[in-house]
């Protein structure tokens, strides 16, 4: 019953081959031939986790991908007392310097476009919703420089990965519909 939503991709693949009559051992190239395998193969791909592709910032080296989807009309824009979680982690090491989410720390607030922290995650914020989640790719040059900040362990020249978490704005724009 292919009206059945709780339906696997595993029983799916069973049913499509079954009602096809396409046995499961021809070659690749065979198979999918068959309309009934083509179909098979696009409602299985649905199912699998989708890769997103790094987007990127007009006018800068730093890219995002969203990770979460925000949710209401108003949307992070320059002036903006923005307040997120957010997660730090050095590119190059994979190790994590600072996180909100740490125990004994707590969200941090900001004024979102004016330069109140580095270039790669003032930017990356920008056009945000509430709720959004956004993994930022921070060249050296739009985080910490060539002189890093060894301090926090980030190394001279070091890239960082930035997770963000829009929890509150305010003055934002309302997205145009």
């Amino acid at each position: 019953n292919f009206g059945d939503t709780r339906i696997t991709p595993q029983r799916l693949i069973w049913e499509i081959l079954r009602a096809d009559r396409t046995p499961a051992v021809l070659p690749a190239d065979r198979i999918m031939r068959a309309p009934m395998a083509r179909l098979c193969t696009l409602a299985v791909c649905s199912f699998l986790p989708q890769a997103s592709a790094a987007l990127a910032i007009p006018g800068f080296k730093t890219t995002y991908e969203i990770v979460a989807a925000g949710v209401g009309p108003d949307i992070v824009a320059k002036g903006s007392t923005v307040t997120v979680h957010a997660t730090g982690v050095v590119a190059q090491t994979s190790k994590k310097f600072w996180s909100t989410k740490d125990k004994g720390q707590q969200p941090f607030t900001y004024k979102a476009g004016v330069g109140g922290v580095i270039t790669g995650w003032d930017q990356g914020c920008l056009g945000m919703k509430l709720g959004e989640v956004r993994q930022l790719n921070i060249p050296a040059e739009e985080g910490y420089g060539e002189g890093g900040f060894p301090a926090w362990g980030i190394p001279p020249g070091g890239g960082l990965h930035f997770s963000i978490e829009i929890l509150k704005i305010e003055g934002g724009k309302t997205e145009l519909r």
